[in-house]
């Protein structure tokens, strides 16, 4: 068998990098093709020649349906990093998107960013500890779009610091309060639409800490695996309903918190970025970090209909540097 190597694909975006990502997704699995176009319709096959291929940095343009095509999604605690990001992911895979979060003026900031037309694109302020504030973004999102298919809940309290004897149990109970019972007071009107419609999803946001502990949060930790447990018999509750609940697990993750982190560290340890990065994921297989961006992808799956056999389960989105 012999192998043969691409050269470097064409700029994302081009037709050739479009026709490219066509070939590929159709042809056979990404990563390996035979080298053989395909004919007819029918993929011809040349077992004595396998070409690998060489897939670009970044994001493929889509080609076909787009999973989330005609969904209406909520995702709260849209600010800088993963909420955006997964509200970005979800507007690009077609569906139409509610931001929630505390902040007007960054809701409407990020809002203009993603949807200049703000056809597909709505924003309430949302503060998910108050049972009132979650009814009325229910009650938004359906008037404006006309139902919820998935809820994607990020809105988190993570200043939860400290061990035993210096944590703060006012902040133990604040993570508390909003990471499992501000997820179910979002839940519940959330909920009560989707069993009229016939199902739904809801993604909820975990947190590697919950599994391993590398910095003194505990509180923090405790609270997402309170969710994680809850997630249990949510799937259970509402299986019957056709209302899937399912968890994303990033650990670092690349964005504007950890950018902040490593730029800091670089300049008091007068080190470069580069090698305060490979501090943090010399070790992990895939030699890089996980940008939040690909966390929303995932999340975008769960969220669509090609998921619709999952739920009651978690993924640990961490360029593999815990296996579980």
């Amino acid at each position: 068998m012999s192998l043969a190597l691409d050269p470097p694909p064409p700029c994302p975006g081009s037709l050739a990098h479009v026709s490219r990502a066509l070939w590929c997704s159709h042809a056979c699995p990404v990563g390996v093709t035979d080298s053989t176009e395909p004919s007819g319709g029918q993929t011809a096959r040349r077992p004595s020649t396998v070409r690998v291929v060489l897939a670009p940095w970044g994001h493929v343009p889509y080609i076909g349906r787009m999973i989330l095509e005609n969904k209406t999604v909520i995702v709260t605690g849209v600010g800088g990093g993963l909420g955006r990001e997964c509200a970005a992911s979800a507007l690009r895979d077609g569906a139409n998107v509610v931001l929630a979060a505390r902040t007007e003026e960054s809701l409407a900031s990020i809002a203009s960013e993603l949807d200049p037309t703000g056809e597909r694109v709505a924003t309430k302020v949302t503060d998910i500890t108050d049972d009132a504030s979650c009814n009325a973004l229910s009650e938004f999102a359906v008037e404006r779009f006309g139902t919820i298919d998935a809820l994607v809940q990020v809105a988190a309290f993570e200043n939860a610091w400290g061990g035993l004897h210096n944590t703060k149990f006012e902040d133990w109970r604040s993570a508390f309060d909003t990471n499992v019972l501000g997820a179910l007071n979002v839940l519940r009107p959330v909920v009560n639409v989707m069993k009229e419609n016939g199902g739904g999803s809801v993604v909820l946001i975990g947190s590697q800490s919950m599994f391993q502990p590398q910095m003194p949060q505990g509180g923090y930790a405790a609270s997402k695996s309170a969710l994680l447990s809850a997630m249990y018999y949510l799937a259970d509750e509402f299986g019957p309903d056709n209302i899937r609940f399912n968890m994303v697990i990033p650990s670092w993750m690349w964005g504007p918190p950890v950018e902040m982190l490593v730029n800091w560290r670089s300049t008091n340890e007068e080190r470069s970025r580069e090698d305060v990065l490979n501090d943090i994921v010399g070790k992990f297989p895939l030699r890089r970090m996980t940008e939040d961006g690909e966390v929303a992808d995932v999340v975008a799956f769960f969220a669509s209909d090609h998921a619709k056999a999952v739920t009651g389960q978690y993924l640990l989105v961490n360029s593999g540097e815990m296996f579980r």
